[in-house]
């Protein structure tokens, strides 16, 4: 049915008696009233729509100064902090690293130069570098097994050297290859077309159905790495959650449905004989149909310690165990506020929200190196004071506000949750949000947009095998390729009960 809209008043047709008049003006308010609210939450999922679409990632605002001009009893929001800005610095060159191999190249005069003069003699050198690329070249290894006739005890027999050609059964893909493969889909985002153009312009054709099948066949030999990367994660002081999309196409479908990746990171310190030690940080993804609470509630049933994330209802099972401490997450909370701020003409309450936001962060940039002890006192002294003069900021000013505009949920959000929020200043192992694993999902993100979807469920797992993987290998500082074509090398002869050594974990 479609809504017909209200017809207009005319003055005739107004109440005449002065109760009925003033009722119909009431009336008249709460409609408008609604109507702004509605008005309002529409501009705000419109600004939301244009910015995801249109819009610079980065949440900065331009200028959040002389925001302030009415005198109120409640804390007023710090006024930002100046930004030094360093003096202009001529860049030149960048210094070529010193750790890349070096060939010398010797340029001398020629015999005519040399023969113009009587004497010379040689007084120096003048030295410069050029940094020199090489395109990548593809070879034939040609795998030559020696057989032999034996004899011993009088019994005659064949022995033939051993090889490991492959790691995948049946296949003439070098450990090399395969991980050129897996880098260039999972690190580099490039989709299998193009990269069976790259090997066709160097003189071979290696259909996608076929660097399809080596990725695929690739990831499932490496799955044998996960689950003592899981039992190793599950051993961190601080655990962070979040998931995202992964479009799916399935066969017999013609269109996409919304799979999830859920990812969990495990880090921390932990305090031994005196000294804070690291905990290896490891990043695993593991692929779900949905995005239902029960996927995390399985995978951390036997964690005990720290749990970062969004607030997401789906968690609440997680905490109810009481071995999980929920710690809440300030850059979701903060992007709420940064929403609504980024489309006000003028700076308001959404504005001087992030100005507070700004103060805890400021303590946390100037902190970030330190140890965990030095953190848990910088946050009792500096930054819970400013977390009580928020909250009595947030409780002084939510009231009045419409229920249903988006500032009002932006306020009730911090409200809401405060507890997980500020929870972060009980120990200086803690985060104030998730910032760090949502930095692993972006990988995800960029490939999705190149690559566009995930063929199948076993592509999908493959997915989460190789994030997981390249992204523990990048935490810690190992060069992707070379971790994978060391490892693909080794797995298919490594004894199964040691596989944990091949783990990209800093030692």
């Amino acid at each position: 049915m479609i809504a017909m809209p209200p017809t207009a008043i005319t003055v005739a047709e107004l109440p005449v008696e002065p109760d009925a008049l003033q009722a119909f003006a009431l009336e008249q308010n709460r409609l408008a009233c609604v109507l702004w609210e509605q008005l309002e939450a529409l501009q705000h999922q419109i600004a939301q729509a244009n910015r995801a679409r249109f819009g610079v990632s980065s949440e900065r605002l331009a200028g959040q100064a002389e925001l302030f001009d009415a005198t109120t009893v409640l804390p007023v929001p710090p006024e930002p902090a100046e930004v030094p800005v360093a003096g202009h610095t001529r860049k030149g060159r960048p210094a070529l690293p010193k750790d890349l191999p070096r060939k010398r190249v010797e340029y001398d005069l020629s015999d005519e130069q040399k023969a113009a003069f009587d004497t010379l003699e040689r007084i120096g050198e003048e030295r410069s570098e050029t940094l020199h690329y090489e395109p990548s070249t593809l070879t034939v290894i040609e795998h030559i097994r020696f057989k032999y006739a034996a004899k011993k005890d009088g019994e005659s027999t064949i022995v033939t050297a051993s090889a490991q050609p492959s790691p995948l059964p049946k296949s003439n893909a070098s450990a090399s290859l395969l991980a050129n493969i897996l880098v260039n889909t999972y690190v580099d985002h490039l989709p299998l077309n193009r990269q069976e153009m790259r090997y066709a312009r160097r003189g071979v054709h290696l259909p996608r159905a076929t660097l399809c099948e080596w990725k695929l066949a690739a990831a499932e030999l490496l799955e044998v790495l996960l689950p003592p990367l899981r039992a190793h994660q599950l051993q961190a002081p601080r655990m962070h959650v979040d998931d995202t999309t992964l479009p799916l196409l399935e066969k017999g479908r013609t269109a996409t449905r919304t799979a999830r990746l859920w990812g969990y990171l495990g880090a921390g310190q932990r305090e031994e004989n005196g000294v804070w030690v690291d905990h290896p940080p490891a990043v695993v993804f593991e692929f779900a149909q949905s995005r239902s609470g029960s996927h995390p509630l399985r995978y951390l049933q036997k964690y005990n310690g720290y749990l970062q994330a969004d607030a997401y209802s789906g968690h609440g099972a997680l905490y109810e165990t009481g071995n999980i401490v929920e710690v809440g997450c300030w850059a979701h909370c903060r992007r709420r506020f940064f929403e609504i701020a980024k489309a006000q003409s003028k700076p308001g309450l959404a504005a001087q929200a992030l100005q507070w936001i700004a103060r805890l962060y400021a303590i946390e940039s100037r902190i970030k190196d330190h140890t965990p002890n030095i953190k848990y006192a910088a946050r009792q002294t500096e930054a819970l004071p400013v977390l009580t003069q928020f909250r009595q900021w947030l409780e002084g000013n939510v009231i009045g506000l419409p229920a249903q505009a988006p500032l009002a949920k932006a306020f009730g959000y911090a409200l809401r949750h405060w507890q997980a929020l500020i929870r972060y200043t009980e120990s200086g192992i803690l985060l104030p949000d998730n910032n760090a694993l949502e930095r692993q999902i972006r990988p995800i993100a960029l490939g999705r947009a190149n690559w566009m979807f995930a063929g199948s469920p076993r592509g999908a797992r493959a997915a989460a095998t190789m994030y997981s993987l390249l992204g523990t290998a990048r935490l810690n500082g190992f060069e992707p390729y070379a971790w994978l074509k060391d490892t693909l090398e080794k797995l298919p002869s490594y004894p199964v009960n040691r596989v944990h050594e091949l783990l990209p974990l800093a030692r």
